[in-house]
């Protein structure tokens, strides 16, 4: 399976960007996934945000109440809203997706190609 995802961009602080991601093709249903951050040090910095197929959500400490994560099953489409950015959030968003098989099996997992979100002051 193939990830891929969109939405990035630039903004200035207190402004909005809503980071989306998806399997490429019709093979696979989106599950659950989880949203991080890499900093310019390059390690990953943790969740920023995740969605389990259940629906259960968390959050980052840094992004409570400022980011939302969704799941729209119609679009096949984990969604990432970021409101109230801080030049603090620039930096490459990672997903990594669980995907269901329209045809069965095993149940794989995918980490997207990054993108980048910059939030000047």
């Amino acid at each position: 399976v193939q990830l891929v995802e969109s939405g990035g961009g630039s903004v200035e602080a207190g402004g909005s960007l809503t980071l989306a991601c998806a399997p490429v093709g019709s093979d696979f249903r989106i599950s659950a996934a989880c949203w991080y951050r890499r900093l310019a040090a390059g390690q990953l910095r943790g969740v920023v945000a995740g969605i389990t197929h259940d629906a259960k959500i968390r959050y980052g400490e840094s992004v409570k109440g400022r980011f939302s994560i969704s799941k729209d099953d119609a679009k096949n489409t984990i969604f990432l809203q970021m409101d109230s950015l801080k030049p603090e959030d620039s930096c490459v968003y990672y997903c990594n997706g669980e995907f269901r098989p329209v045809s069965g099996g095993e149940w794989p997992t995918a980490w997207g190609q990054g993108v980048q979100d910059t939030v000047s002051s």
